[in-house]
């Protein structure tokens, strides 16, 4: 495949990719104020907690059922009716360990029965979504699972509406309407691959299953340390500082989703083009091509949101969740830095190496943990966010090292570092509440402009090119 037919490839699915998610995760932004008018702190932090054991669990216990239907998917075309049995099996299995050992603490401490139980219904109703999501993603119907995406944002407004607005639940419909978009999505996607159809004619291949099983497990560490990086702060901070204080934390990174559903859209369509392309004679250089330009989308993209951080949280934040604001800045930088590494990782997971990038979230993972508990003793939640950018650089970096045994990506170390370091002064200028602020900070943005001022201009170039050739395919 020629290098335009690679990028459209790759552009055809973030454009697929952006109608879907950007739309459903924009429609959820908007609710983020109703949220926080609803619901307390401490509500909120409790909510934000289950959901962040949600992103360790489900990976964990499923063996990374989702990831190696989406990677075997991709190369094992026709064994993808037994790819969806050996995975729900996995997903099934998971269900037992949760509901047991939910079950024994709701009997341990009978004050949080309800929420145990909860998070039971929580937990199967994930996990079927998240498998089921990765699997349309492996199968290459990305309309399914698109489909699945925006059935799941339609439904959790309209159970929010109910449970929240009308019920006035608190955070019991919050979850309510969790488990009742999870589910209605999660049977969708089932019925549009016509799931039970796949289950029945699904043949056994003993090879291929162990195969896969080892894939996943390879990958445990990867996935668990990778929660770590995501999740390991909120549960420092709910133990050190309180649940209120987490609710704070948790609504903080409300605004680095911005930047995360853009960084997620470019992934989602990023691994499949890695799958595909991670033999070919030039991927060095169309490697390289695309991690430039997610690169300088990422560098941009946070700065103009730290630009105007104080504004967005304005409109966002109710109440005492304003105070949130200043938590943004360091959580926006290490979304960049995680996403390189998403990308980098993606590539090493293409060569089925999935120890490298364990090592490197494992590393960042140790300094996160570490980092938590020092930096919040001395700065509290504002701690939290500074170890967690911290770790995600390390991560970077380690992955940067780790992916070069499969491909050399050529990079401009020296202006990268530069770009870095201009991002870290924005944030402080910022928070610091200097004299004049937002023009020094309009100034910075406009020398990350100049800095990236090529790769803009391929960025143009090509998407000009590849919306050229389909306009004309079309007529």
């Amino acid at each position: 495949m020629k290098k335009t037919g690679k990028a459209g490839y790759l552009f055809k699915n973030v454009a697929v990719f952006t109608v879907g998610s950007f739309v459903s995760k924009l429609l959820v932004f908007f609710l983020v104020p109703f949220y926080t008018s609803v619901l307390s702190e401490a509500e909120y932090g409790i909510a934000d907690v289950m959901q962040s054991s949600l992103l360790l669990l489900v990976p964990l216990l499923s063996v990374n059922a989702g990831e190696t239907a989406l990677r075997y998917g991709l190369e094992n075309t026709d064994d993808r009716d037994l790819i969806l049995s050996e995975g729900l099996k996995k997903v099934l299995l998971s269900i037992i360990p949760v509901a047991s050992v939910s079950v024994i603490l709701s009997f341990l401490i009978p004050s949080e029965r309800v929420y145990f139980l909860l998070f039971i219904i929580l937990y199967i109703a994930d996990s079927f979504y998240e498998y089921l999501l990765l699997y349309c993603q492996g199968l290459e119907e990305v309309q399914k699972m698109i489909s699945g995406s925006i059935a799941c944002t339609a439904l959790v407004i309209a159970a929010n509406l109910l449970f929240l607005l009308y019920f006035r639940l608190g955070i019991y419909g919050y979850l309510f309407a969790e488990i009742t978009a999870f589910s209605g999505a999660a049977l969708l996607m089932f019925h549009l691959v016509d799931g039970g159809r796949r289950l029945r004619r699904a043949k056994a291949n003993e090879a291929l299953s162990r195969e896969m099983t080892g894939y996943g497990q390879s990958m445990l560490l990867y996935s668990t340390a990778s929660w770590a990086n995501n999740a390991i702060d909120r549960y420092f901070i709910l133990f050190m500082l309180g649940s209120a204080q987490n609710g704070l934390y948790g609504v903080a990174y409300k605004i680095p989703a911005i930047l995360t559903t853009l960084q997620r859209i470019f992934a989602m369509a990023w691994q499949m083009s890695a799958v595909q392309e991670y033999k070919g004679d030039d991927r060095e250089s169309f490697f390289s091509e695309m991690y430039g330009a997610y690169q300088t989308v990422l560098i941009l993209g946070c700065s103009l949101i730290i630009l105007f951080v104080r504004l967005i949280a304005d409109l966002m934040f109710r109440k005492s969740f304003y105070d949130a604001w200043p938590l943004v800045p360091p959580l926006l930088i290490s979304v960049v830095f995680g996403a390189l590494e998403g990308f980098l990782g993606s590539i090493a997971l293409a060569f089925k190496d999935g120890k490298s990038m364990g090592r490197a979230t494992g590393i960042g993972a140790v300094f996160n943990i570490i980092l938590n508990y020092v930096l919040i003793l001395r700065f509290g939640t504002f701690g939290a966010s500074v170890a967690t950018l911290v770790s995600y650089f390390i991560m970077f970096f380690l992955a940067f090292v780790f992916v070069r045994r499969h491909v050399i990506i050529r990079v401009n170390a020296l202006r990268d570092a530069a770009a870095y370091i201009l991002l870290l002064l924005e944030s402080a200028v910022v928070i610091r509440n200097m004299h004049n602020y937002f023009l020094i900070n309009c100034g910075i943005v406009a020398v990350l402009l100049i800095l990236y001022y090529r790769e803009e201009y391929e960025i143009i170039r090509r998407s000009k090119e590849i919306i050229g050739e389909r306009l004309a395919k079309r007529s």
